[in-house]
């Protein structure tokens, strides 16, 4: 009788592929995150910005790559054409004195934002003790303080994406943004078993006020949107204490008493 030939065990788990994080097309949208792909990536937000930015490409790219090694998919040792034949770039170009950052795998944006020239900048903690009103962007950043170990699901994604719209007045969710990013955290979460794997809001969120197109003062009109997207978008139809609806609700109540 004839041995059989040992099979290779199937993997029960589909890898994270760049079009599963990013807003990509083409062969790199099939392609899976690898660790050396992650690393990569990284050290060329370390070299041209001093480190790796939360919630930004290299972080996201990450967490999808331990996701896929964790699950016995990959290893460290596997390397794709993404950093070999194909780059990773990382490239700043001043506009009007502002740094605006884009990041690129295969040619293809996976991650655009601005970094304003340096000015005094008030925190989400002190913005209440002025008289100046507190911005959507500032709400979104106290957000990231007061829930930022909560993994983000569809609801806060859905809550950030009408907070962005309501503070750059477009519809249009921009690509790299913090709307894309929190999109792309809750659907990774979404594949994630444990918590402690997963992306928070304090990841997306932190320096939301830089990362967004524009921004403006918190009004109610601009709550309603946002409390309407979350609660939409949760199986329990309620908003999360502390959560992105509740500190843009929080900032246009103060905004109107002042």
């Amino acid at each position: 009788m004839s041995q059989q030939q040992p099979q290779r065990p199937q993997a029960e788990e589909e890898p994270f592929t760049y079009g599963d994080v990013f807003p990509v097309s083409g062969e790199l949208e099939d392609k899976p995150i690898l660790p050396k792909d992650a690393a990569t990536m990284q050290a060329a937000e370390n070299q041209v910005l001093g480190q790796t930015q939360k919630g930004g490409p290299a972080a996201m790219m990450q967490s999808a790559a331990t996701q896929n090694e964790r699950a016995g998919l990959f290893s460290k040792d596997d390397a794709t054409d993404i950093t070999g034949n194909q780059s990773v770039t990382v490239e700043e170009t001043d506009i009007l004195g502002n740094r605006v950052i884009t990041e690129s795998v295969g040619g293809q944006v996976v991650g655009q934002y601005m970094q304003p020239a340096p000015m005094q900048m008030r925190s989400p903690a002190s913005a209440v003790d002025t008289d100046d009103p507190i911005t959507i962007g500032e709400a979104l950043e106290a957000s990231a303080i007061s829930a930022g170990d909560k993994p983000v699901d569809q609801s806060d994604a859905a809550a950030i994406q009408a907070a962005e719209a309501r503070a750059s007045r477009q519809n249009i969710t921009a690509p790299g943004g913090i709307a894309a990013t929190a999109q792309s955290a809750a659907s990774m979460n979404a594949r994630t078993m444990r918590d402690e794997d997963k992306i928070k809001l304090g990841d997306v969120l932190t320096d939301a006020t830089a990362r967004l197109p524009s921004d403006k003062a918190a009004s109610r009109e601009d709550a309603e949107r946002v409390v309407g997207a979350e609660l939409r978008n949760n199986i329990n139809m309620a908003t999360h204490p502390g959560g992105v609806a509740a500190s843009v609700v929080a900032a246009a109540s103060l905004n109107q008493n002042k």
